[in-house]
């Protein structure tokens, strides 16, 4: 079972692609389209969303993973949208707690394929925090949070 971390990234309906999708960090929603996640025709994942979206979180779960090794920083995407995207920062100066606080770039979606981010997460250099929108928590619980509700995305199919 998960710990308890206060982040949840999950699908709200399973048809459409406009206002499916919902994270939640802490007392903070939001809500976004898997439209980009459809137009991702790139070869690394074919198939449905769901198997989309377990891949942005197994990209996710890469990264956090990579902080173990004596903490830094990584952008984590959630939300592509025609002039910006929205994405999880999280930092750790220890490789063990880690503070993840959402916020807003300029990079605009339409230049990133969602299975395969990680170039552009690096080039994330105007990130704009959003208040109240932030956990604390370690990082271990936040990779089991992370490949929790990557199994739950992945069984939501198409």
């Amino acid at each position: 079972m998960p710990a308890d971390v206060a982040l949840h990234f999950d699908r709200v309906r399973t048809k459409g692609s406009h206002d499916d999708l919902r994270l939640r960090i802490g007392p903070y929603q939001h809500r976004c389209d898997s439209y980009y996640f459809a137009l991702d025709d790139s070869p690394i994942v074919p198939g449905g969303l769901g198997l989309r979206l377990s891949r942005l979180l197994e990209q996710w779960s890469s990264q956090v993973a990579s902080l173990r090794d004596g903490g830094g920083t990584v952008y984590l995407p959630y939300d592509f949208s025609d002039q910006c995207t929205a994405w999880l920062r999280v930092s750790s100066s220890d490789g063990q707690t880690a503070e993840v606080q959402a916020g807003w770039s300029l990079i605009e979606g339409w230049g990133i394929y969602p299975s395969d981010y990680l170039s552009t997460a690096s080039a994330v250099a105007d990130f704009d925090p959003i208040a109240g929108a932030q956990v604390v928590c370690s990082l271990i619980d936040l990779a089991a949070r992370i490949d929790a509700n990557r199994t739950t995305l992945e069984a939501t199919g198409s």
